[in-house]
């Protein structure tokens, strides 16, 4: 469930990029969010108490057959890691959001997104009816007629996933900070969903699932 702010304190200057306040929002701990990113405009996502991982779907507005692809961003920019200047393009090649500003400088897009299946395997079957963020993404998701072949590799905001030398992943601390921004600039009008991530099995979330923030500006000169 989102959760609208009634009163909006200083989101322009929370608000990595300079213009007008399109949108305000809290995540709520283990919620899902979406919202659709016009051309231009820009997402700020603030990490409030630190250590929350961010799981995060692209698509494109006009054509949601068009999405965030992970292996076209990653062979593009010949890194594994998002940070400022990452280019996070469809399957088709086309740039759908830029990464503008990072005070984090460290965000995965290859960990994935937890789900019950993967916490029954991982965890154990006393975590098989946990809420897992492709749940999240499912609810959310419905919401603009997209369901479970809609579904693709994900960004994880503010996750640190480092790779070990014989190709081993890791799901360790993060390296945010409470009040910690990453900001994404639409390049075309995107649809982003988010889950904030749910997961208390392994230390992404710092076993404790915790709110973000989500503010759109315009830049003035768009107005």
């Amino acid at each position: 469930m989102n959760t609208a702010i009634e009163t909006r304190p200083d989101a322009a200057g929370t608000a990595l990029a300079h213009g007008t306040v399109i949108l305000d929002e809290f995540v709520e701990a283990r919620g899902p969010w979406s919202a659709m990113v016009a051309a231009g405009d820009v997402l700020t996502i603030v990490d409030l108490e630190g250590n929350q991982a961010v799981d995060c779907l692209l698509y494109a507005a006009g054509d949601t057959t068009v999405r965030y692809s992970a292996a076209a961003t990653i062979a593009a920019q010949q890194s594994i890691v998002l940070t400022t200047g990452s280019v996070l393009r469809a399957d088709t090649g086309a740039a759908l959001m830029t990464v503008v500003a990072d005070e984090v400088g460290v965000h995965d897009t290859i960990g994935g997104a937890c789900s019950q299946e993967s916490n029954t395997l991982r965890y154990g079957q006393h975590t098989r009816e946990q809420h897992a963020c492709v749940e999240n993404f499912l609810i959310e998701g419905s919401r603009w007629g997209l369901g479970k072949p809609d579904l693709v590799s994900n960004i994880n905001w503010f996750m640190n996933v480092p790779v070990d030398p014989d190709g081993a992943l890791g799901i360790v601390d993060g390296l945010s900070a409470p009040g910690k921004r990453v900001a994404l600039k639409a390049e075309v009008d995107t649809l982003v969903l988010v889950s904030n991530c749910p997961q208390i099995n392994n230390p992404c979330n710092g076993f404790n699932p915790t709110p973000v923030r989500m503010i759109v500006t315009r830049p003035e000169a768009a107005l």
